[in-house]
């Protein structure tokens, strides 16, 4: 076959020629396209369409280089919203790297429960299920490709796309790459120009607690593996994937943290871990006050109460709410509507992600009056910390 190549303008796609390339890649043909990283070949997920994939990936010529038939194919989605057409369930980690690190250059494996699978093999067809589905996960990836993204989203079909090169030869970075190794081999080429990265995108596996033992790298962090190394490195995409939760009160010497010491017990028995290793698994958890005190310790009210649940809030030092502290928290948990208030003062955007502790009602404040009412007070705490804890997918 000759391979028709079709150079497109970034600022200015031509939407004709994109729907021309879907519609190939929907009856059944293979269509180069550029990503941030390399070029990829975008198949159909359908049986006669990936063993010609699987030919075309492998090398005639060096048996040793064919592709092993029990690898599955990235699934490539065109907006990030489609993740959850192929993952139910999404854990706090993987949530957050899908929201931080897409589109972009990394690719990420996502476990699943049984109950997830089941509900997928009986929501898509067997073809797609079994292609795109091994030992309970699926890898996905959504380019930041402005090309790439209007491409498949025009597609009908699920897509999956390798990188453009028979297997064991370097990805191609620009048209003229794929064109040296694949000519004659695929239906058309989409010339967007040279990839911006020119290099891999990183593929990253995010375990599930309760499906695996924690994944322990050369750092101590937990939960999180790099199955390929690429654009992003490890400690980007710890970072990135971090989650942090934040307690807010007046002072910053009673309610929050206690707060925070009770989530901190109850978080690490949900996570299977030992509470001094949740910010190696990557989970954040603090404390401020809306007032300006910084460096006061805990009430000795406070500290006796957390003491009788197995909380230790001894070292604890208050801190002064800020912007900055808002900014990079993810769930931002108060006491009182006036510290919702002043959170929502500080920084409009946390409005969707700052809420009252227990939901409706507020936790008084228990300074200056007796260990009974801290009791009372840490008790409303707590189970309103249970409540939340039971609603966080990990």
């Amino acid at each position: 076959m000759e391979t028709k190549v079709v150079e497109l303008d970034a600022a200015n796609i031509d939407s004709a020629k994109i729907a021309e390339a879907a519609a190939l890649v929907d009856a059944g043909g293979l269509v180069a396209f550029p990503t941030e990283t390399v070029y990829g070949i975008a198949c159909r997920v359908k049986a006669d369409s990936l063993a010609k994939l699987d030919g075309l990936k492998g090398s005639p010529l060096r048996d040793a280089l064919r592709r092993d038939p029990k690898k599955r194919y990235t699934l490539h989605i065109g907006e990030k919203g489609d993740v959850g057409k192929y993952v139910p369930t999404i854990g706090l980690k993987a949530r957050k790297l899908v929201e931080q690190a897409w589109p972009g250059p990394v690719t990420i494996v996502f476990e699943l429960d049984q109950k997830d699978i089941d509900k997928q093999k009986k929501g898509l067809e067997s073809e797609v299920f079994e292609s795109l589905y091994r030992d309970n996960s699926i890898g996905i990836r959504c380019p930041d490709n402005r090309i790439a993204a209007m491409f498949l989203r025009a597609a009908n079909n699920p897509v999956v796309a390798p990188s453009a090169n028979i297997s064991g030869r370097s990805p191609a970075v620009d048209a003229q790459e794929v064109l040296v190794g694949l000519s004659g081999q695929i239906d058309l080429v989409l010339d967007g120009g040279p990839c911006k990265y020119q290099k891999s995108s990183t593929v990253v596996k995010i375990g599930k607690v309760g499906l695996a033992p924690p994944i322990l790298n050369v750092r101590g962090w937990a939960g999180l593996e790099i199955l390929r190394q690429g654009v992003y490195s490890q400690a980007e995409l710890e970072a990135i994937s971090r989650v942090r939760f934040l307690f807010v009160c007046t002072g910053n010497t009673c309610r929050s943290p206690m707060a925070e010491g009770i989530f901190r017990k109850f978080l690490a028995e949900k996570m299977q871990c030992e509470v001094d290793r949740l910010e190696k698994m990557g989970y954040k958890v603090s404390s401020a006050g809306v007032l300006d005190m910084a460096g006061f310790p805990a009430s000795g009210e406070a500290v006796a109460v957390c003491a009788a649940k197995g909380v230790d809030i001894r070292a604890h030092k208050s801190q002064t709410l800020s912007r900055e502290l808002i900014e990079d928290s993810d769930f931002i948990f108060v006491m009182e509507r006036m510290h919702q208030a002043r959170v929502i003062s500080l920084s409009p955007e946390a409005a969707n992600r700052c809420v009252l502790l227990t939901g409706n009602d507020e936790v008084a404040d228990p300074i200056g009056q007796g260990q009974e009412v801290y009791n009372n007070c840490s008790g409303l705490i707590e189970e309103a910390v249970k409540r939340r804890i039971s609603e966080l997918v990990i």
